[in-house]
């Protein structure tokens, strides 16, 4: 007989619990290796340094927050082939996350002091998605990777002329949040009511400004 079991609603929810004191208080590893890997570091003035340790900051929050959002959406998910891609994307979330925080090291800074707030905010927005309907969570995948690509737009922009090791961490995390929109609406995921982007755009903005300088 297997041993392999379909966990319940409360085992993903401990799941979760113990996935959320690891995002915000450890240090999940990466899979792929970071694309500012063999880049050589590059001199930059502490105004710049600050700068970039702000925006990168701002970055290794948001992808506390797709950890959060994923697995609150991934508790509650009805389908098991899109609590799956959940959390297939949410590893390679993981991944940024992990960049970001090497990245914040290097730079002689830390991770936001709010995260686990950010974090059980997250999870909450998540798990009323998905209880709503897959579609519907999906549908929230796809409007928070666009606006999370546009986000990273404006960052690339923003980064100190000579910080290519950020650079190329937000230019590979641009493009997997890409893939992550088209295959959310692949599988069925709707456009959200007009309110809800609006939304979601104010509480990323609110975000953003604490997590730049906290």
């Amino acid at each position: 007989m297997s041993d392999i079991r379909t966990l319940s609603p409360l085992d993903r929810l401990l799941a979760g619990i113990e996935r959320a004191l690891e995002t915000t208080l450890g240090d999940p590893p990466a899979h792929r290796p970071s694309p500012a890997a063999d880049l050589p570091p590059a001199e930059l003035a502490e105004d710049e340094r600050r700068h970039a340790a702000g925006l990168m900051r701002i970055n290794h929050t948001g992808e506390v927050c797709a950890q959060a959002l994923y697995e609150g959406q991934a508790a509650l998910a009805r389908d098991a082939a899109t609590r799956r891609h959940l959390l297939l994307a949410a590893g390679e979330e993981q991944d940024h996350l992990a960049w970001c925080a090497e990245r914040l090291r290097e730079l002689d800074s830390r991770p936001s002091l709010f995260n686990p707030l950010w974090y059980a905010g997250s999870f909450a927005i998540g798990a009323v998605a998905a209880a709503a309907s897959d579609r519907v969570s999906l549908g929230f995948v796809v409007e928070t990777e666009r606006q999370v690509e546009a986000h990273l737009d404006d960052h690339l922009g923003r980064l100190p002329a000579r910080d290519e090791r950020s650079r190329a961490i937000l230019r590979t995390m641009q493009a997997d949040e890409v893939r992550h929109a088209d295959a959310a609406r692949a599988r069925g995921g709707i456009d959200l009511p007009p309110p809800v982007p609006a939304l979601m755009r104010f509480a990323s903005a609110v975000m953003k400004a604490v997590a730049y300088r906290l």
